[in-house]
């Protein structure tokens, strides 16, 4: 900003200055902006889900016994504890995959800190096949 300095007339009078005070209106058009944010609706996006019913009242029948499976590091399988082979293992998930999903035993896979991934892949792979759907992988903390 610049001073106006007189001619040196020797009048003593200060010139008049008619420059605009923009502050205050700058002020004025801040508190409108942050009046206009506050008072904006808020955009919400809904989606509209078709949720099924539940038809059924539960069931008093206790679950199926959970079923352990542990992969030893040369890759046999254990089922609760008993080795098997993969047609063995096949059939097994086969008949608990045909059966009713509240009626499905859980499988708790457990595999050796030392097995390759491959059988555990196989085990899972042969599980989705014959359309198991609890299962869940035990002992992580083993790998940490």
């Amino acid at each position: 900003m610049g001073m106006n300095v007189g001619s040196g007339g020797g009048s003593g009078d200060p010139e008049v200055v008619v420059d605009v005070n923009t502050t205050p209106l700058i002020d004025v058009m801040l508190v409108l902006l942050v009046m206009l944010i506050i008072t904006i609706p808020i955009q919400t996006h809904a989606v509209k889900l078709d949720m099924p019913q539940a038809n059924s009242p539960p069931s008093d029948a206790p679950p199926p016994p959970a079923v352990d499976l542990e992969i030893d590091f040369d890759g046999t399988i254990l089922w609760n504890g008993s080795p098997m082979d993969r047609g063995t293992l096949e059939a097994n998930f086969r008949r608990e995959g045909h059966a009713d999903v509240a009626n499905q035993s859980e499988f708790h896979i457990r595999p050796n800190k030392l097995v390759e991934y491959k059988y555990v892949a196989g085990v899972l792979a042969s599980a989705q096949r014959n359309g198991v759907t609890k299962i869940g992988i035990v002992g992580n903390e083993q790998f940490m």
